[in-house]
């Protein structure tokens, strides 16, 4: 059920209730009518004590019930503007041969896996990057995952606006300078560009690690010179925003090296 039907149907009780009120209210005017031909007694003081009793449950409906459609609405707000991190794989290029074991710090807000995430990812990985599931024998070339964030990321005073057209060149350019070689920025651009180029703008910032392990802790085991985690940031735009540019830092890629890369839309 969309928010829009919701606000339909609490806008209809609404309706329904004050319609009630109304007809209720010009039965009683007449009952009073007709009593007020003859005396004041004390059956006339009853149908208007009845007719106030009327609109005040009437008013008192009609509040509840928009109280409640604000509620509710309010709370499909919340539970549909749960944001995701998406399509995060994480690759391993350890300096020789070697058996890894891959944790995430979140399992509870993972929500797909592959290979199936349990208690980590134990795998054969080579110095090329291919890796083998220890589990099952698989050939693989990265691990990958969705969560739910635990804290959602939002439009801040930095970062990018990048205008549809120009969105493979930012993202060619940006991702080299935050130490993806060009295999993982080709598989990263390939998923995120149809996304990026459908908005007439779009406001991009790369988290910080901080703000990546609050959501997501990664640890992997045989001690990595190097851990690379990039996730963007992006929300779509009908015109462009003034923000401060974001500045970026390149890594040195060293050592056993770990590369991760996902992206996640502010709502």
């Amino acid at each position: 059920m969309s928010i829009e039907v919701i606000m339909f149907s609490v806008i209809a009780v609404a309706i329904f209730f004050i319609i009630l009120i109304l007809i209720s209210n010009k039965r009683d005017n007449t009952n009073v009518s007709q009593y007020t031909k003859n005396t004041e007694n004390a059956e006339t003081r009853a149908v208007k004590k009845v007719k106030r009793i009327h609109i005040a449950v009437g008013c008192v409906s009609i509040i509840i019930c928009l109280l409640l459609g604000l509620l509710f609405s309010h709370l499909y707000i919340e539970d549909h503007n749960v944001i995701v991190t998406a399509k995060p794989i994480i690759y391993l290029y350890p300096t020789e041969e070697q058996e890894i074991t891959v944790r995430l710090g979140n399992k509870e807000n993972i929500t797909c896996s592959y290979p199936n995430y349990e208690d980590g990812w134990k795998v054969l990985a080579k110095p090329n990057g291919d890796l083998v599931d220890l589990n099952d024998g698989r050939n693989l070339y990265a691990l990958y995952y969705e969560n739910d964030n635990k804290v959602p990321y939002e439009v801040k005073d930095e970062g990018f606006v990048v205008e549809s057209s120009q969105v493979e060149e930012f993202l060619e350019e940006k991702l080299a300078i935050l130490g993806l070689n060009e295999r993982e920025a080709e598989e990263f651009i390939v998923y995120w560009l149809p996304k990026l180029q459908s908005n007439k703008y779009n406001y991009i910032r790369f988290a910080t690690n901080e703000e990546i392990n609050q959501n997501m802790e990664l640890e992997v085991s045989g001690n990595p010179d190097t851990i690379i985690r990039v996730i963007m940031t992006f929300k779509g735009l009908d015109k462009p925003i003034d923000v401060k540019e974001q500045k970026l830092v390149t890594p040195e890629r060293k050592g056993f090296v770990v590369v991760e890369w996902g992206g996640s839309e502010i709502k």
